[in-house]
């Protein structure tokens, strides 16, 4: 009878095992995919002012010489960069950076404590796989973020525009 309540035990402690671990991952890629998704529009936001590249994404043109256009630029602008959602991504992202911390942490003090037999233990094994897969999202993550600010933060255009509607103000 204890032999089986010890199995069942441990069975259902791995179903819940994997099942937390998949709603983990599942939330990862869910947040690059809005990621990704912030690239696309920053991308498409940069073609709306060039007539060949406009046409190429089969977006609207704005032609940046009306004020009116310039303050719908503007406003577009504002609105993307708010747009979808921000707040749960960014605790996704965040609550990845700081597991990945932790198990980076555990790792090291394992390793100063038992550097013969590190990798004998199963549960090294896996805090190992668990830092290596959730380094590789954050890299994603760092990647996508900076090339969305990059196409977003074209200074220069902005600064233009922003003078030329003050001047027209």
């Amino acid at each position: 009878n204890e032999d089986v309540m010890v199995l069942s035990m441990v069975l259902i402690s791995f179903v819940v095992r994997v099942s937390l671990v998949w709603i983990f991952f599942f939330l990862l890629c869910v947040a690059e995919r809005t990621y990704k998704q912030r690239l696309l529009f920053a991308k498409l936001f940069g073609h709306l002012t060039s007539a060949r590249r406009a046409r190429k994404s089969e977006v609207p043109h704005f032609r940046l010489k009306k004020v009116q256009n310039i303050k719908m630029w503007l406003s577009l602008r504002s609105y993307l960069k708010r747009r979808g959602p921000q707040r749960s991504v960014d605790v996704i992202v965040s609550s990845a950076f700081l597991l990945t911390i932790s198990v980076v942490f555990i790792c090291c003090a394992q390793l100063l404590h038992v550097h013969e037999i590190f990798l004998d233990c199963h549960y090294n094994w896996e805090l190992v796989i668990w830092c290596i897969s959730l380094t590789l999202f954050l890299l994603r993550f760092v990647t996508l973020g900076s090339e969305t600010s990059k196409k977003y933060s074209n200074t220069s255009i902005l600064l233009t525009e922003q003078i030329f509607l003050r001047m027209c103000i």
